[in-house]
């Protein structure tokens, strides 16, 4: 065993920790740890700081699922954003993503849940229906033969009002195969929005 490595147990921990983020390696990870600790203390003790204060703070908007310091997400409270189209995404980074376009003026609904279809809450999904006057259910998944089966499972289990026919769309197939939508540059999800093609 390494006793240097052991005799710097708190040094050794953080490591351990950074490694278990996605795409950082035991290299990464050991130079990290190395900045914060040594190199920039200060900096270190302010991603502490932020780290543990999002972490209290962060929620689950009660509407959409997505990230939320209070019970509504401020997308939610927007009135303006009622324009009767509600896009479905995979994730709540999802939403970070197409909001930067700048494009996209309705609301979201956030699955989360894809692996286990039955917990997708549809009594959630359904009111915010009926009560915001959808007209228009975009689903913006990465294409993939898994997604296109949630699609089809998230159709069935949708009830339309019965005033407004409800129409269901997917982003164009210019978006790679298995791809998340953090992995697409801006320009080509942009185009795959706009270019949604009806179910």
């Amino acid at each position: 065993m390494n006793t240097y490595k052991s005799s710097l147990k708190a040094f050794s921990n953080l490591i351990t920790a950074l490694e278990k983020l996605p795409t950082i390696g035991k290299k990464s990870a050991q130079k990290m740890a190395y900045s914060l600790c040594v190199e920039n203390k200060f900096l270190g003790l302010n991603i502490a700081h932020a780290i543990e204060n999002a972490a209290l703070v962060i929620k689950k908007c009660h509407k959409c699922l997505g990230l939320s310091e209070s019970e509504i997400c401020e997308i939610c409270l927007d009135d303006t954003r009622q324009n009767g189209e509600l896009c479905i995404v995979a994730n709540s980074r999802d939403i970070f993503i197409i909001e930067e376009m700048g494009e996209f003026q309705g609301r979201y609904f956030v699955l989360d849940s894809q692996q286990d279809l039955e917990q997708i809450d549809f009594s959630l999904l359904n009111h915010r229906i009926q009560a915001e006057s959808i007209h228009e259910i975009i689903f913006a998944l990465s294409p993939s033969l898994a997604n296109e089966a949630i699609m089809l499972y998230i159709e069935d289990k949708i009830k339309a009002p019965c005033a407004t026919p409800l129409q269901f769309s997917k982003i164009a197939q210019g978006v790679p195969t298995g791809i998340g939508l953090d992995s697409i540059d801006q320009l080509s999800l942009l185009a795959a929005l706009n270019s949604r093609v009806k179910l």
